[in-house]
This record gives structure tokens, C-alpha cells and sequence, in this order.
């Protein structure tokens, strides 16, 4: 582990040391985010990885907050209300992520050049897994349960240091 890691929250250990060993392995990035996925479909930490402040959300948006960064891959939680959402985005790294309470909406585009093509939609509940890499990870995520959902997001890199996943936010229409 790098001088540049935070300390390991609670009940993320097994995480963090899983994620250590699959990242050391330099595979390419659709492979690790798979890789991240099997672990986390093992390991999916349950509501109380976050204290009951932290899963109450907030009504301006949706919360996104690092549990645990370094170098090579962060773990944040995502906290949706019920009907918030995402702007149409991609991201900077792979992603492997596990849904704990709620439903996360989730549609899919392809970017065409001068518009997005809308490609597929998915609901993932509760113990649903799934991992992705750039590129081809255009999409929108929105809370569609009556829930504040709370899901787990693995990224490979420093969320920390960057400020956020997002790469890109897309303001393109949609045909």
C-alpha cells in the first residue's frame, strides 16, 4: 500500500487487501473490473458500512464519498434518494460496483458524434454486482426504488485526488 492511502474504514478490510492483489496483477481494465465484481459479489458490505447519518443522502442530489483511496483504485458509496439521478456521463477508469438497498436504474448509450444512441437499461437491486470499463460506459444511473439506496462503487483510480469518477458529462441529444 502506497503513503498515499487513507485509513481502511471498518469492515472494508477484506476489500481493500482483495482489491490490492487483483490491481497488482496489471490485467487490462475490463478484466479487473470483472475481477473487482467477483470479489465484491463475495464481499458486499452491508448498510452498515455507513452510520445512519451517512445513509440518510440529502435532498439536493444524490452523495457520492470516498471510503477508501489510493493510487490505484478508490471505494465510494453512493447515496440516492428515491427518484435522484445521475447526469448522462462516462468515467475516467473501470468500475465495478454492488448495489445494498434500492434499485439503480441504469441506461446505456453509445456516443455517435453529434448525438447518443440510447442501447440498453438494466435494473440492479439489492446483491446485484456488475462491473465495466471505458470505453462503451456511457450511462445514467437513477434511484427508481421508494428507498434511499446506498450502493458500493469501485473505481481504478485516486477519487480522492480527482474529485470524481466522471470523466465526461454528456449533453448531447438523445435519438
Amino acid at each position: 500500500m502506497d503513503s498515499a492511502a487513507t485509513a481502511v474504514r471498518p469492515g472494508l478490510d477484506v476489500l481493500v487487501s482483495g482489491i490490492s492483489e487483483i490491481v497488482a496483477r496489471r490485467l487490462e481494465r475490463r478484466e479487473t473490473a470483472f475481477a473487482v465484481a467477483d470479489l465484491l459479489r463475495a464481499r458486499l458490505p452491508g448498510l452498515d458500512i455507513l452510520t445512519p447519518r451517512e445513509r440518510e443522502g440529502s435532498p439536493d442530489g444524490f452523495v457520492s464519498r470516498p471510503l477508501y483511496s489510493q493510487d490505484d483504485f478508490s471505494i465510494v458509496s453512493v447515496v440516492w434518494r428515491p427518484g435522484q439521478e445521475t447526469p448522462i456521463h462516462d468515467h475516467v477508469s473501470w468500475c465495478a460496483f454492488g448495489i445494498i438497498s434500492g434499485i439503480e436504474y441504469e441506461t446505456l448509450y453509445r456516443d455517435m458524434g453529434h448525438h447518443l444512441v440510447e442501447i440498453g437499461r438494466t435494473a440492479n437491486g439489492p446483491g446485484e454486482v456488475s462491473g465495466f470499463a471505458p470505453p462503451g460506459d456511457i450511462h445514467k444511473v437513477r434511484n427508481t426504488s421508494g428507498e434511499v439506496g446506498l450502493s458500493i462503487h469501485v473505481y481504478g483510480a485516486d477519487v480522492a485526488k480527482l474529485g470524481s469518477s466522471v470523466r465526461r458529462v454528456y449533453d448531447l441529444p438523445v435519438r
